[in-house]
């Protein structure tokens, strides 16, 4: 959510930064809006202080018994009523308008973001570990997962449809395990708190975050209203909805691991073999609450604890900074973790750590005080994966696979695979 009064203060500036993410002018739109709203609320307030000081005369008036003069006073009073009523009902009406234009815009990049509107813009900052070199061709995860007979798709479009896996047997505890290795480096090495969030939340939480009103065909519901979360972001940010936090006690930082879910309505045609994009999948998630001054270097520290869990892995990644075109409307500024997948010859996605400064403390009418201060500022939230269980699956399935299909369990795992070595087929 944007501030309005800034945008009052400068519309030009507003306009030329949300033009950085393909955003059409805005500013006089808004302004446009909020004039009407103001309108409403000015009459309003002049015509309540109106009837106070018509109801002063009117005591007066019987205090005197000037019977006629309180009548004629009364049926003022009367009139206005109505028109208060009135008045009430349209700034409410001027009010969600313009609340719903405002939220409906993404944030504004920071200015240490690249030009750019899709992804060919987006700078590598660095790259860290060297792809292995094999002696043989590397198969991808599905050709590797069907051989062992551990990762079966048929079984998933049985159950439940397109883009759903079952896991089995070794494979499926190497991904708890990978869930597990990353919540305790999280926890013990960089301090966060480990939660168990709803997965179910309502329209308000939707809001907070951004899902909603602009991404909810991104969303699944039930019938009951609810909403599957995308992602643990969502439950977490939200924690910190509608409080006025001491900043002695912040930072706050949050961990869980959690099913997450997406409809992927605009993923058709796109990884449609395997387990890159999935309508339900795992992700350990990060989410820092931070007072102004400290989401920048809170950010490099959010993004560094996911580095380190690939780094304790050992696979190879490269760093990005997303250009302004390609983050998520929440962010300010994004870092995207890329893992080496040599099944693909290429860096994939894995994490995406976001400083979304106040634009979802905005939504959720977050803020913080410093100690001894009257007056509080919104804070500023970040998110980041920390990182997603079955892209990291994905990840150490080819990374560490052998001539003959079988898949070596990194260091870091062994203590979660009760000392297993290597993932092999059932029999050999």
């Amino acid at each position: 959510m944007h501030d309005i009064k800034a945008i009052r203060d400068n519309p030009e500036a507003f306009d030329r930064a949300i033009a950085r993410r393909g955003v059409a002018p805005q500013a006089q739109a808004l302004i446009e809006l909020d004039k009407k709203r103001r309108a409403s609320q000015l009459e309003f307030d002049d015509l309540q202080s109106r009837r106070n000081t018509l109801s002063k005369e009117i005591g007066a008036a019987k205090a005197k018994k000037d019977e006629a003069r309180a009548s004629e006073l009364m049926a003022e009073v009367t009139a206005l009523k109505d028109r208060l009523a009135a008045l009430e009902t349209e700034q409410k009406d001027h009010e969600a308008a313009l609340t719903d234009a405002l939220s409906r815009i993404p944030n504004m990049p920071g200015d240490d973001v690249p030009e750019g509107l899709d992804e060919k813009s987006n700078v590598e900052l660095r790259r860290t570990g060297t792809p292995k070199t094999y002696s043989f061709k590397p198969k991808e995860h599905f050709d590797l997962g069907e051989a062992l007979g551990y990762m079966d798709f048929a079984s998933g479009v049985k159950l439940a449809g397109a883009r759903f896996t079952v896991l089995k047997s070794q494979l499926a505890r190497l991904e708890r395990a990978l869930g597990q290795f990353m919540l305790d480096l999280h926890t013990t090495e960089f301090g966060y708190t480990e939660m168990q969030p709803p997965m179910l939340v309502n329209d308000a939480t939707a809001f907070g975050t951004g899902q909603l009103p602009k991404f909810g065909d991104d969303l699944f519901r039930t019938t009951t209203g609810y909403w599957l979360i995308p992602t643990a972001e969502v439950p977490l940010t939200n924690l910190a909805r509608d409080l006025i936090i001491d900043e002695s006690e912040l930072p706050w930082r949050f961990t869980a691991l959690t099913a997450c879910f997406r409809s992927e309505a605009g993923a058709a045609g796109r990884d449609t073999r395997g387990m890159i994009r999935q309508h339900q999948f795992d992700k350990v998630e990060l989410v820092s609450i931070v007072s102004p001054d400290k989401s920048v270097e809170e950010h490099e520290r959010m993004t560094g604890a996911a580095e380190e869990v690939l780094k304790r892995l050992g696979l190879p990644f490269r760093t990005m900074l997303l250009c302004a075109g390609d983050m998520g409307g929440a962010a300010r500024k994004t870092y995207d973790i890329e893992v080496w997948l040599p099944g693909q010859d290429q860096y994939r996605e894995i994490s995406s750590c976001s400083n979304c400064w106040d634009w979802q403390a905005r939504r959720m009418n977050a803020r913080c005080r410093a100690p001894g201060e009257k007056q509080t500022r919104f804070v500023h939230t970040l998110n980041g994966s920390g990182l997603a269980v079955g892209r990291a699956l994905i990840a150490v399935m080819e990374n560490y696979q052998n001539e003959d299909g079988s898949i070596a369990v990194p260091d870091a795992l062994k203590p979660y695979m009760g000392g297993l070595e290597k993932i092999e087929k059932v029999g050999k």
